[in-house]
């Protein structure tokens, strides 16, 4: 996680925003590409303690990031390099909707957490699928007509912005992309006889 240190309206839809994590930052090169709260956004500018980026008015208003302000914790995640283990779900940084955490239920260390999303997306969800929740790649615990349930583990809990996250809380949605070309592929078939 980082923190965000400054973040400006850019005067045209879009935003400025400047992140703090000196872990990060020294390694990062002009242009690459950084998750933040799974939005995958372009470094503008870095030195040894934060780095930039411009959120673009589209990014605006799909997400999450329109509201952070200074002192916020972030979830980040370079780029996967081509070669590299994929140990995970596929997770792009396109973030599809957010949506609402409705209720927080802790069982021992574990906690089930249920979010509200749009009906847009009923179609690609199933139980034991994924979905990236801030950027955090989960498995689908439970699945009902605009919301879904997962559950997290205390290493999760501990290491995201999901572990600090309230009721009401607003979370950035990315779908399985999978499901997404499965979904397209199945509304384009024509049955001819």
């Amino acid at each position: 996680m980082g923190r965000v240190e400054s973040t400006r309206d850019d005067g045209h839809g879009g935003r400025h925003l400047t992140v703090r994590d000196p872990g990060v930052a020294p390694h990062l090169a002009l242009g690459e590409s950084v998750a933040v709260n799974g939005t995958c956004l372009t470094v503008v500018r870095s030195d040894a303690n934060t780095f930039d980026f411009q959120v673009g008015p589209e990014t605006v208003r799909r997400t999450v990031l329109g509201a952070l302000a200074a002192g916020d914790a972030v979830n980040l995640e370079r780029s996967l390099r081509v070669g590299d283990p994929i140990g995970g779900h596929f997770v792009t940084g396109h973030v599809d909707c957010v949506g609402k955490i409705l209720s927080r239920e802790t069982a021992g260390e574990w906690e089930t957490v249920w979010v509200e999303y749009h009906p847009d997306f009923d179609d690609l969800l199933v139980i034991k699928g994924s979905v990236a929740v801030d950027g955090v790649s989960l498995t689908l615990v439970g699945v009902e007509p605009t919301k879904f349930s997962v559950m997290l583990i205390p290493h999760t809990l501990a290491h995201t912005t999901l572990g600090a996250k309230g009721v009401g809380a607003a979370v950035n949605l990315e779908f399985d992309l999978l499901a997404k070309h499965v979904q397209k592929m199945v509304r384009n078939l024509t049955i001819t006889v």
